[in-house]
């Protein structure tokens, strides 16, 4: 049995494979103990090699494994899952808890990529804090963005800032669904400057927890003009695609 196990900020991923074919698919968040958290996600999984990836990859070597470990980088692995999802793919966005990356791919290599990892402006950390600023759950915060008719521009897209100018929208009684349909097309607008940094072709494979809202989804494919399913193709469980890239890679280098 191969493992890929993607420990993000937010959540740690586990994909483990038999013969290529996925025998676990694991998911857990990641709290402030992401030893014990990877330590649950093994249970009962006796890996012969085991490749980590996301920000915290080599906690990998503290978890007392005697298997074959290495780490690579979320760039390769998330491109490794979405072209294994999809093969035809020629550019891979990922937004994840903590940063957003745009890939250009060809032949299943990395051409360029774009990587915001130093702010937190426009991931799934700054839909979870404005989120709370509705008090709504981040699950159901893209379908209430989805009712705002006449989204007010947002002009800053820090997290902080983000939230006052939200507050200040809403007392001078700016609709609270506008404002956050606002607050998406904010994180689209920075997400598309990255996608067209690195020459966004279609089709566009959009990967990471984020790609479960679907408010960014469709101002996204509006503001690139996508058809979803066709020029956007987003995977079944797009937050396991950086575990599934890093199995994937752990698959080839036990096969060498």
């Amino acid at each position: 049995m191969i493992v890929g196990i993607d420990i993000g900020s937010r959540s740690i991923e586990m994909i483990a494979l038999i013969d290529g074919e996925v025998a676990h698919a694991r998911r857990v968040p990641t709290t402030f103990d992401p030893i014990s958290q990877c330590s649950k996600l093994l249970d009962g999984v006796r890996p012969a090699s085991l490749v980590g990836t996301g920000y915290g990859r080599n906690l990998i070597q503290r978890l007392g494994l005697d298997c074959d470990l290495s780490a690579i980088t979320e760039i390769k692995a998330h491109a490794l899952g979405a072209i294994h999802a999809f093969p035809e793919a020629r550019t891979v966005l990922d937004i994840g808890g903590q940063d957003t990356k745009a890939m250009s791919v060809a032949k299943g290599r990395v051409i360029k990529f774009e990587m915001n990892d130093r702010c937190a402006a426009g991931t799934g950390k700054f839909l979870e804090y404005t989120a709370g600023v509705f008090q709504i759950p981040v699950e159901d915060f893209g379908i209430y963005a989805l009712k705002g008719r006449k989204p007010p521009e947002i002009s800053s897209i820090c997290t902080v800032f983000a939230e006052t100018e939200a507050t200040s929208l809403m007392a001078r009684g700016e609709r609270a669904e506008d404002i956050a349909m606002g607050l998406h097309k904010a994180i689209v607008k920075r997400t598309v400057n990255m996608l067209n940094r690195v020459k966004l072709t279609f089709p566009l494979v959009f990967s990471g927890g984020v790609a479960n809202n679907p408010c960014v989804l469709k101002l996204l494919a509006d503001e690139i003009h996508g058809e979803i399913g066709k020029d956007i193709l987003v995977p079944t469980t797009p937050d396991m695609v950086g575990a599934m890239g890093a199995a994937l890679h752990c698959m080839t280098i036990t096969n060498q």
